[in-house]
């Protein structure tokens, strides 16, 4: 049976992608060629949130055939609507080399400079997106989009939702049930859970490069230091919970604008939190080995939660508010972790207090986590992308 072709248009590299891209490549029914929109320089990554430049220290182009389309965007760039244009792949997809394109979201120009390229010429489009109906939206938005949306989601020929929520937000928007398919959210789970398994009998070693007590059960914080990931809450739910229990810490991975914030907080209420600083990928699998859970008290803007899969492919269960978008999924209260009210900045004490109070029961809970976060995986991704394709195809 001859390969099916496929075109992914999609922002720029992710990290979270590049293994999920590899394996589509190698799989003997597909044929793909993913097309870049932009190339993030240090400076971009910095504005994005973390607040210094970096380029990831793991490959992502390589393994798969891309391509950087020209982008003719005045100002060029990821985050606004008009800063990817890239005329080119209209061209591209109308020279019907691809049975189908595969779109990653539709808040950028170029996506529907291509989702606009496939419904002129016959080629099946499929949309992928982790929008929920949980984020923050005003009363205009909300109004704009019940009138707008229902007018072309219902087009797509697939409409691909990484977990529950994007389900219900593609349904709820006119998409046809049968045509909404899960290809659920992913990290490199085998990265992820070998490198946590190489360092952790040097544990020890690392928690006292950060300052943290063996003695001790640590909660981390991994992220961008940003407006909307409940910072404040976490280091208020510490410093309340350690007045209780002496046997917990605050452990705050990676970096932003809010870190001054954090640290001043931490250093006037003398709470038991160790930053880290900006860590890059290849590093962040030690500072979970370091921790004994994750916690992520983000509101509704975080449409999924990608470090929750890190942290759990590491072993670690997860606390998370009832706003993030993975919650459905991955956390089963008691087994993979727990969800508290966003906001309640001691039901996020009490939870932690909970977890701390019973190191076994904590184990045993990173190890359920880690079983359960195989169906989270760039392999079943890749199978569920493929069953759709031919699904619509046929």
């Amino acid at each position: 049976m001859a390969p099916m072709h496929l075109a992914i248009v999609t922002t720029h590299p992710i990290q979270y992608q590049a293994q999920w891209y590899r394996l589509l490549a190698a799989h003997p029914d597909l044929d793909i060629h993913v097309y870049y929109c932009h190339q993030a320089t240090p400076s971009e990554q910095a504005n994005a949130g973390f607040g210094v430049e970096f380029d990831w220290d793991v490959p992502l182009l390589s393994g798969y055939p891309f391509t950087f389309l020209k982008n003719v965007a005045n100002a060029p760039g990821h985050v606004r609507f008009g800063g990817l244009d890239t005329p080119e792949i209209k061209d591209i997809i109308r020279r019907r080399e691809y049975d189908a394109v595969m779109v990653n979201g539709w808040h950028y120009k170029s996506a529907w400079q291509a989702i606009r390229a496939c419904w002129k010429s016959g080629v099946k489009v499929m949309v992928r997106s982790d929008s929920h109906l949980h984020t923050p939206r005003g009363v205009l938005t909300r109004i704009a989009k019940t009138a707008v949306y229902p007018r072309f989601i219902p087009r797509f020929d697939a409409c691909l939702a990484v977990g529950t929520w994007s389900r219900e937000y593609f349904l709820r928007y006119g998409a046809r049930p049968e045509r909404v398919f899960l290809v659920p959210h992913a990290v490199d789970n085998d990265f992820f859970r070998s490198e946590a398994e190489r360092v952790k009998p040097i544990r020890s070693e690392i928690r006292q490069r950060w300052g943290l007590d063996n003695d001790v059960i640590v909660f981390a914080f991994s992220g961008k230091f940003i407006e909307g990931k409940g910072l404040m809450d976490f280091v208020r739910a510490i410093h309340r919970a350690t007045q209780r229990s002496s046997r917990l810490h605050g452990f705050m991975i990676g970096d932003g604008p809010l870190r001054v914030a954090c640290q001043s907080y931490v250093q006037n209420h003398r709470a038991p939190v160790r930053f880290t600083g900006f860590l890059n990928l290849s590093q962040i699998p030690s500072a979970y080995a370091a921790c004994d859970a994750l916690v992520l008290p983000s509101d509704g803007g975080e449409t999924w939660g990608l470090v929750v899969n890190e942290a759990m492919a590491c072993g670690r269960p997860a606390i998370v508010s009832d706003g993030v978008g993975c919650g459905p999924d991955l956390i089963f209260p008691g087994k993979t972790g727990s969800v508290f009210p966003l906001g309640n900045v001691e039901a996020l004490a009490c939870a932690m207090l909970q977890m701390a109070d019973d190191p076994i029961r904590l184990a045993e809970m990173g190890a359920h986590a880690s079983r359960m976060i195989e169906n989270y995986s760039p392999p079943v991704a890749v199978d569920n992308l493929v069953q759709c394709l031919r699904a619509i195809l046929n």
